[in-house]
């Protein structure tokens, strides 16, 4: 009889699964409020049955996998305060997940979103929203227009009822302006729209409490206007004390009713292929 040991013929993936099948199924027999499926090869929620019956769960870690799309079902997990679905193949999100009571922390980043759901900002509590490296820069169907956005290079204005938000990541998104609304998230402690196609603020951005010490405004890497590019060499505080005066006000009103086109032709979009999420098979 051989000594050798025995080797499973599974594919990876099926040892991947066969992993994350046992993560739920102790979880469920634990009742472990904290579930993490990390680089599982998941490319579906129906991969994970019992996942959307753990009414009790508080956290789920879904990052590195190959999800394309998020079920409404998520929405039944009444319980449910972090969800972190960062580096997959998403392209859009569910309406249901907007209206989750719970659920303080939602990790989109490095995927594919080129529009957000309708009723973006009815999501109660959440205070933490990072949306960067994504395609917000696509047109989307006239028939979503009045409940989301004319294009996905402009934030909804309903982001202003995110009352709770403390920290908000726009980075790499190819974002054309952002609403004026925005001045009306006071609780915003971090701010990160770096790397996007933005050449003005609006002027409510100094309605926010940004130069504080504890405060984080990233802004770089976007083709701003001389004016607030001038500004932004000496430091964020002359930039949120420029952008107060009336001068700024009058650039900023023409630039907008020229279509964002005050300096001639809008910003070319960045290369994506260089993304994260596009380096991944």
């Amino acid at each position: 009889m051989s000594n050798q040991p025995v080797v499973s013929c599974l594919p990876v993936t099926a040892n991947k699964m066969s992993k994350a099948k046992k993560v739920l199924d102790e979880a469920r027999d634990t009742k472990t409020r904290e579930i993490d499926l990390v680089d599982r090869n998941i490319s579906t929620f129906e991969e994970l049955p019992a996942l959307l019956n753990m009414l009790f769960v508080t956290r789920i870690t879904l990052s590195h996998n190959k999800l394309k799309t998020v079920p409404p079902g998520i929405a039944n997990l009444i319980n449910l305060e972090i969800l972190n679905l960062s580096n997959n193949f998403l392209e859009e999100l569910p309406l249901s997940l907007s209206s989750m009571p719970k659920l303080r922390i939602l990790n989109c980043s490095i995927n594919r979103l080129n529009t957000l759901p309708r009723g973006f900002g009815a999501f109660p509590v959440l205070e933490v929203l990072d949306l960067s490296y994504n395609n917000l820069n696509e047109q989307i169907p006239y028939e979503h227009c009045i409940s989301v956005i004319t294009s996905s290079s402009y934030l909804p204005k309903e982001i202003k009822n995110l009352k709770n938000l403390q920290i908000l990541g726009l980075r790499d998104n190819d974002l054309l302006e952002l609403p004026r609304e925005i001045g009306e998230l006071t609780r915003i402690r971090e701010l990160h729209i770096q790397n996007n196609r933005l050449s003005v603020l609006p002027p409510e951005i100094a309605n926010l409490d940004m130069p504080g010490p504890k405060s984080v405004l990233k802004m770089e890497e976007n083709p701003w206007v001389t004016a607030i590019a001038e500004q932004y060499l000496v430091g964020i505080s002359h930039v949120l004390e420029y952008i107060k005066t009336e001068a700024y006000r009058i650039l900023y009103n023409r630039h907008m009713q020229s279509g964002g086109k005050t300096a001639g032709e809008l910003p070319p979009k960045s290369d994506k292929s260089k993304k994260a999420s596009r380096a991944r098979s």
